[in-house]
């Protein structure tokens, strides 16, 4: 089974990045910033 992918909403980025990547060990693949700064999109991944 593979997943594939789920969006999560945060109000603090920084601290739910340091959750995802320096605990449970995703990696940032791509950032995507709207450009009326109403969101920003942040892609995760398991490393291979």
């Amino acid at each position: 089974m593979r997943y594939l992918h789920t969006m999560i909403r945060v109000t603090d980025v920084d601290a739910s990045l340091d959750f995802y990547c320096n605990k449970l060990g995703l990696k940032e693949v791509r950032r995507y910033e709207n450009e009326q700064g109403r969101f920003t999109l942040i892609f995760l991944a398991a490393s291979e």
